[in-house]
């Protein structure tokens, strides 16, 4: 029997890639996002296995309304892939409370929402996946995209905790830490604060270090996603990408030998 997937932001980027390929595995797929306009095409293609549904996860009560009518549309919810999102560009100070407020509405609680509205039919019909789409930067802040790395932090916090209280429904969770794909975020999906003097030498550096190489194509990663969404025992974390999987590791013992290297600090203090 065919799968069903819920995948937020599914009408570019990876949800794209996710969609398409669940589809081509024979999945039955409730592809959400704020314009569906985009999978016009692929739903002609696949007229009896592709729902599209309009969706602004920030709005809670939509996001409730939508998840009953996509269980509605196929009778269950197998996997769900909270991937939609957006990218706050610039320095911290340079943000405005209604650029933060709107960045962490989709990044943060939007995935919140989702995750909300679709536990009780995952625990109804006794399991289900949920596939938490962060970063591969939710180790630690970076100029620029602290604010993104924030949010997907968070993020990270929220999943560990309901992948506890969700297992013993047979709901597994797996946090999906992306690596750098050709998405569009850092263009379509961007907003950018307006840049302070200041700070123009490190922005210049930032620039240059990141270059304009825009990285592999999103359909790279789908044959992850789908041989994670079958796995029987799926992990907690999963990096995706070979390059970001070095970063992440490298990242881990460059803060482990930092912890080590104040120990002796730390153990002044009970507790």
């Amino acid at each position: 029997m065919s799968r069903v997937w819920f995948i937020t932001g599914a009408s570019r980027g990876l949800g794209r890639a996710f969609t398409e390929a669940a589809l081509e595995a024979g999945d039955r797929v409730i592809a959400a996002a704020r314009n569906v306009e985009p999978l016009d095409s692929l739903a002609a293609e696949h007229p009896d296995r592709l729902v599209r549904l309009p969706l602004d996860v920030s709005d809670r009560a939509a996001v409730f309304e939508g998840v009953e009518r996509a269980t509605a549309a196929f009778g269950r919810l197998d996997v769900v892939v909270n991937n939609a999102g957006t990218m706050l560009l610039g320095m911290v100070e340079e943000a405005t409370e209604e650029q933060i407020r709107a960045h962490f509405a989709v990044n943060l609680f939007g995935a919140l929402w989702v995750t909300q509205a679709v536990l009780p039919h995952l625990r109804a019909q006794g399991g289900g996946r949920i596939l938490q789409v962060t970063t591969m930067g939710t180790g630690g802040g970076f100029p620029m995209t602290g604010l993104y790395a924030a949010g997907k932090s968070a993020l990270d916090s929220i999943s560990e905790a309901v992948a506890m209280e969700a297992e013993q429904f047979g709901v597994k969770l797996t946090i999906v830490q992306m690596g750098g794909y050709d998405t569009g975020l850092f263009t379509a999906g961007t907003t950018m604060t307006a840049p302070a003097p200041h700070y123009q030498r490190l922005r210049d550096q930032l620039i240059e270090m990141w270059g304009d190489e825009a990285g592999p194509a999103p359909s790279t990663a789908a044959p992850v996603i789908m041989e994670l969404a079958g796995l029987p025992e799926p992990p907690r974390r999963l990096v995706v990408g070979g390059a970001s999987y070095d970063m992440v590791l490298a990242g881990v013992e460059e803060r482990a030998a930092a912890y080590r290297a104040w120990e002796h600090l730390s153990r002044k203090a009970p507790g």
